[in-house]
């Protein structure tokens, strides 16, 4: 249909429903759910690598991997959980009992990570089988099971959809936590893989339940695991969890993010850094901050009704960290936060990281008088379908209809499960028109227009999700599988000075609808959190000297450490301090007196690139004892060059065995700016925070480390953990200093 003609039809909606309803303003909503974290805490002591889906019966299900559920109680068979508004949930039992798991899967096989989605009228469900009979001991594949409901009954395939990678030794690649990406080309792909060979993806059938062609890798081996791939603004995000999920009270797990235009990658971060290369990249999505949660990491995306963006997430509570004795299974509780997106890029509250205060929960349900379980009742113009076995009663539209109350005006969101006809349109405050029709979609508004194309094989018959959101000037409209990021296809318009008035929504044409909202839409955080800043300098050692300046001493004297033309140089030590190597040489400067300051060097290490360096790596240290520090180093991992964060401490007390984790920041370079910004918390425990950067400009900071309250550590800097047996690389300081922090 032309445009105006376009546009005079949905304008005629509009008319007949003003002249047959009553636009009254919609209630003020009742008093917003609020969240606690860890969510999971009425049904489970922890609920490992969360996923979530919202099933047509509008209740949102969570699943998790197959630790035991509560402390003492035996490993299941992945675990399922569902909540109506994110305040209550009801376990529902396991995904699989004994005999209806895959039968190709080695006994005592776990079954970890699922990945949940909906599309092809069913429910699909990926998950790790870390043993196959195939080649019993030790050779993880991807199985997928399919249900007619999100609560099962689960029907496993009989082969896995991805399997087993043999390494070229013998062995086994880590073909591990899977997700899944229905994308804009209309293919299906899922991203598997860890630390032992790097995340690839593989296209699927149509079907989802084959792998085909050839795979892509699209991370480097030793950095990433725990994938989710979201679509956004014509971006693809590919998110990791890096480092160790489950060290215990030292757990430093934490998510990066690069994206491409491509689901294929190549992925690059903020910087542009790759995260396919040694010297690896990745943009913090959520990382540790100082309170009680640690190790956040192996997550999910949901978009809630108001059009936010929510993290789910498990974390480790470093008061609790074990669900058995220490060194056994990490608990590790389902958590929840906000998403907020500053300059293109997603961030958990802003880059505040893990809350553990309440926050509100995610919008669900509806505004405009509408109750999204049986959309009917609040909709002039439509039928009541009797309920189905799955969803409950929808609503089938057929020809005109409208809500009976009105819509916000500005920025609003309008979200439903739909089986469409061949033309439907969406009409917001008369002046916002969309319409899939045939294979298209078509934005209008004003004067413009756009429109997008939806997959040739895109199957109108099956339920689909459709959107239509109005965000200030900003038109979007997309149909995706389930709204988990996925797209078939999105057409987006920006219309400079946009008034959308209150007024009812109108929809032109058939389909059946469910799981209806309409909802003002979140107002966008834009802002990043602030960050520690660096004021007057307050003291240090600019290496100026023809030795150390006043304030410094050691623990084992180094004497290869050497002052000369304006550095400190220090060849990399054939020592370490973790675990029982307490033998590495560590120099120490006294500290600003008060609560808080920013410890500042810069570092030249050339670590190379692409070759096995365990575990070279200069920095800075903060240090009670040789069991009790937090550890900023650029170091080389296998064959990755990383900065990491590390914290060993004394994890059982009843014979001094130590744990040993950490947590990656920022971009690692052979010159790296470092700074460790230090506070002193309400309960006296010292807090440390770290920064990097590759120019000594711009400065990304990653997650916190808290040391015991009571005597304050020593701040220094240390250059150990070589183990090539080769000549040492030389790290030369140019400086320490010390700052007041703003």
């Amino acid at each position: 249909m032309p445009p105006r003609r376009f546009l005079a039809a949905a304008l005629a909606v509009v008319a007949v429903t003003a002249g047959t309803t009553a636009a009254v303003a919609a209630p003020n909503p009742a008093t917003p759910t609020t969240t606690l974290n860890p969510i999971s805490s009425s049904f489970a002591d922890t609920f490992a690598d969360p996923s979530i889906i919202q099933g047509r019966d509008g209740y949102w299900y969570a699943y998790a991997t197959s630790d035991p559920l509560v402390a003492g109680g035996p490993f299941g068979l992945m675990h399922m959980a569902r909540t109506k508004d994110f305040g209550s949930w009801e376990y529902l039992g396991t995904v699989f009992t004994d005999a209806t798991k895959p039968a190709w899967a080695a006994p005592g096989s776990f079954f970890w990570a699922p990945d949940i989605r909906y599309f092809g009228g069913r429910y699909v469900m990926y998950f790790t089988v870390t043993d196959t009979l195939a080649n019993p001991g030790g050779d993880p594949a991807i199985g997928v099971a399919t249900a007619p409901t999100p609560a099962g009954p689960w029907t496993a395939t009989d082969a896995p959809v991805v399997a087993p990678k043999p390494d070229g030794n013998g062995g086994f690649f880590g073909t591990i936590d899977p997700a899944m990406l229905t994308a804009a080309d209309g293919k299906r792909y899922l991203y598997t893989g860890g630390f032992y060979g790097g995340i690839s993806v593989t296209e699927l059938s149509p079907d989802g339940l084959h792998s085909v062609g050839t795979p892509t890798q699209v991370t480097v081996g030793d950095r990433y695991e725990g994938s989710y791939a979201v679509y956004r603004d014509g971006w693809y995000y590919l998110m990791g969890s890096s480092m160790n999920c489950c060290a215990g009270p030292t757990t430093g797990y934490s998510v990066f993010a690069g994206r491409s235009r491509s689901p294929r990658g190549p992925f690059v971060d903020a910087t542009g850094a790759s995260l396919n290369e040694s010297r690896v990249g990745g943009t913090t999505v959520i990382t540790q901050n100082g309170n009680k949660w640690i190790g956040p990491g192996h997550h999910a995306f949901i978009t809630d009704a108001a059009g936010q963006d929510h993290i789910v997430y498990h974390a480790i509570d470093r008061g609790t960290p074990w669900l058995t004795d220490p060194f056994g299974i990490n608990r590790r509780p389902m958590l929840i936060d906000r998403i907020d997106w500053i300059d293109g890029w997603p961030r958990t509250r802003a880059g505040l990281g893990p809350s553990d205060t309440r926050q509100p929960a995610p919008v669900t349900g509806s505004a405009a008088g509408i109750d999204s379980a049986d959309p009917a009742t609040g909709l002039w113009g439509a039928t009541r379908q009797a309920d189905d076995s799955l969803g409950g009663p929808a609503a089938a539209v057929r020809g005109i209809a409208a809500t009976r109350q009105a819509a916000p005006g500005g920025s609003v969101r309008v979200e439903a499960d739909v089986k469409l006809g061949s033309s439907f349109t969406t009409v917001l405050g008369g002046s916002v028109v969309a319409t899939v029709s045939g294979s298209t979609i078509r934005v209008l508004a004003g004067s413009r227009t756009t429109s997008a194309t939806l997959p040739a094989d895109f199957d109108r018959n099956q339920w689909n999700k459709l959107s239509v959101q109005v965000l200030g000037n900003t038109v979007t409209v997309r149909v995706n599988d389930a709204g988990l990021g996925d797209l078939y296809a999105e057409a987006q318009l920006v219309v400079p000075g946009l008034k959308v008035r209150s007024a009812p929504v109108s929809w032109l044409g058939s389909a059946e609808v469910d799981n209806l909202t309409v909802r003002a839409v979140a107002d966008p955080l834009r802002r990043p959190a602030a960050v520690p800043e660096a004021g007057m300098l307050l003291a240090g050692d600019e290496f100026d000297g023809p030795g150390l300046g006043a304030g410094w001493s050691w623990v084992r004297p180094d004497s290869k450490a050497v002052v000369a033309d304006g550095k400190l140089s220090w060849p990399v030590q054939n020592t370490d301090l973790v675990g029982s190597g307490n033998n590495a040489g560590l120099l120490f400067h006294d500290t600003p007196a008060g609560d808080s300051w920013i410890a500042e060097t810069k570092l030249h290490l050339d670590l190379g690139e692409g070759d096995v360096r365990n575990y070279q790596q200069a920095g800075m240290i903060a240090y009670l004892n040789d069991d009790d520090f937090a550890r900023f180093g650029d170091v080389a991992i296998w064959k990755t060059r990383q900065t990491e964060f590390g914290r060993e401490l004394v994890a059982r007390a009843s014979d001094g065995a130590t744990s040993y984790g950490g947590a990656a920041i920022g971009r690692p370079a052979p010159t790296l700016w470092m700074r460790l910004a230090y506070h002193r918390n309400a309960a006296g425990e010292h807090v440390y925070r770290a920064g990097s950067s590759i120019d000594g400009k711009t400065w990304t900071w990653g997650a916190s480390w808290v040391l015991p309250a009571g005597a304050t550590p020593k701040l220094g800097i240390y250059a150990h953990g070589d183990q090539t047996g080769g000549t040492p690389p030389v790290a030369t300081f140019d400086y320490l200093r010390f700052y007041e922090s703003k």
